[in-house]
């Protein structure tokens, strides 16, 4: 399906929408700011080990400490990808009765006949506190959790990526199997040193399948020039410095966004243009010829209302054409999906009816995953569907929709309890979290207590204070609903408090406080 990518350029945001048929698929946004940290190198600092988490704290100079699992230390990454052959001997235990020496020899002399993975060293035989360690991030911090890392550098090009602490050679996935043994054999010969060895591991991108020889050799030697920039910044740098920065959102555009069914590339900015392309010229020269310079006295964004999909993006409903909508509520453990009819009756029947709103949303939630960039655990609430062959056309049609997405996406099938499982890998923080934050009314809850509750916690809170003070007078400070309530419905239980504790209560109304927010004056 042809792509048009937009880019809206300011000083303090970058914005980057995808559009395909006219309508806003994905949304990127980086702020100045608040650039985000994934493919970011440093110098880290162990602050912290946790043995019975088996991971670390370490510290990269940010305001929450990262989190580094055993999983993902060097030794345990390169035990895992390794042959049986290539895997060290596991040494038993040496019983009271036999010297490590002998089980040693015992271990050399004795074959096993099952292969057993390579166990995985704990975390505090690995590192020690106060470690430099050289890490990348994986995750940005999102809510209080604190930035993910891995000990193994990977430092991404425009046709390649490279691990130079790995000799591993790969294909992407997404090329098809055919194709893939060729192009690993055709890289392993491209990227040997002079004497046949392979010096550091490289993984083919997709958009290299019918990359030249000679683009190829560029790219490498390219990669392995920066990873020697690295090196040498790590022997001269204190703990907690950056090393190496990932490129910008435009930048990543073109490395990452852009492919065979991108149409144009529409930038608003004359600077960032001409940038740019400087960039594409020297990295992705194929990109150039896309790259256009947008100067309409409209703004970009409003070619296809971009704007208004992002501000209903925000929102917890979203409408279907038919008539239905969804409801989407985002918490911190998991995002759910509620499919409505709505107002749709326009099928012959009620199967039918249920079919085609179910068969609509399932195109529509898989578009707002990717607009609203949500990760993590997605229950869908499908409308109940009575026949088999609806659930399975509706199924096939939801994973239809999400092969289309860049992000990796697993989908389970209709539980028991007629809901849909599915997990989205969270790289960054969604739209949401990036553009809003909680109500200070209601911290996040939605809700707010009624302004005849909070009269009644003022009433309550009056009799406590009376009991224990003895002042001239209450004085009730509080948002201009509730000091109406009082004056009107709720006169007469004001009245007849000011009565039983023998003093007077006055009532003061302040814009500036929420409908939950009051103070009691002594007076």
């Amino acid at each position: 399906m042809s792509q048009d990518i937009l880019i809206n350029w300011s000083p303090q945001e970058t914005r980057v929408a995808v559009v395909e048929q006219g309508a806003v698929q994905e949304v990127h946004l980086e702020r100045t700011l608040e650039r985000g940290l994934v493919g970011n190198i440093y110098l880290g600092k162990v602050s912290r080990v946790l043995p019975g988490m088996q991971s670390a704290f370490i510290d990269i100079g940010l305001d929450r400490a990262a989190f580094l699992h055993v999983a993902d230390l060097m030794p345990n990454i390169a035990a895992k990808h390794a042959t049986p052959r290539e895997r060290p001997p596991i040494v038993p235990a040496p019983t009271p009765d036999v010297d490590a020496s002998t089980a040693v020899a015992v271990a050399a002399n004795t074959a096993p006949k099952v292969l057993t993975p390579n166990p995985v060293l704990p975390i505090e035989r690995q590192i020690f506190e106060g470690q430099a360690l050289m890490v990348q991030v994986l995750k940005d911090p999102i809510g209080t959790k604190g930035a993910r890392l891995t000990a193994q550098i990977s430092i991404a090009g425009r046709l390649l990526v490279f691990l130079p602490q790995d000799n591993h050679i790969g294909v992407s996935q997404k090329i098809p199997p055919a194709q893939r043994e060729a192009l690993r054999q055709r890289l392993v010969r491209l990227t040997a040193t002079a004497d046949g060895s392979p010096a550091g591991g490289f993984i083919l991108r997709t958009n290299a399948e019918d990359a030249t020889d000679e683009e190829l050799v560029d790219d490498t030697a390219y990669l392995r020039k920066t990873w020697l920039r690295i090196k040498e910044a790590a022997t001269r740098q204190p703990p907690a410095t950056l090393l190496h920065e990932d490129l910008n959102l435009m930048q990543r555009v073109l490395r990452d966004l852009v492919g065979a069914d991108t149409q144009s590339i529409r930038i608003d900015s004359r600077e960032q243009y001409g940038l740019l392309t400087g960039f594409a010229t020297e990295f992705m020269p194929d990109t150039v010829k896309k790259l256009q310079h947008y100067s309409g006295e409209r703004p970009i964004f409003d070619l296809y209302n971009i704007d208004e999909d992002i501000v209903r993006a925000l929102s917890r409903r979203v409408d279907l054409k038919s008539g239905g909508y969804l409801v989407i509520d985002q918490t911190e453990a998991l995002t759910t999906v509620d499919v409505n009819t709505g107002g749709f009756v326009g099928a012959r029947n009620f199967d039918d009816t249920v079919f085609r709103t179910n068969l609509e949303a399932a195109q529509t939630i898989a578009r707002q995953l990717r607009l609203r960039n949500l990760g993590g655990i997605v229950i869908v609430d499908f409308i109940d569907m009575v026949r088999d062959d609806h659930r399975d056309a509706v199924l096939t049609e939801f994973r239809k929709q999400i092969a289309r997405d860049r992000v990796k996406t697993m989908i389970g099938g209709f539980s028991q309890l007629g809901l849909v499982e599915m997990t989205r890998k969270r790289t960054r923080e969604s739209l949401a979290h990036m553009l809003s934050e909680s109500c200070e009314a209601c911290a996040g809850r939605g809700v707010v207590k009624t302004a005849r509750s909070v009269c009644y916690d003022i009433l309550r809170e009056i009799l406590r204070e009376a009991r224990a003070f003895n002042p001239r007078e209450f004085r009730v400070v509080g948002s201009a609903k509730v000091i109406e309530l009082f004056l009107d419905e709720e006169r007469a239980h004001l009245a007849g408090l000011s009565d039983f504790i023998g003093k007077p209560i006055s009532l003061q109304s302040e814009s500036s406080m929420t409908q939950e927010q009051y103070d009691i004056v002594l007076l």
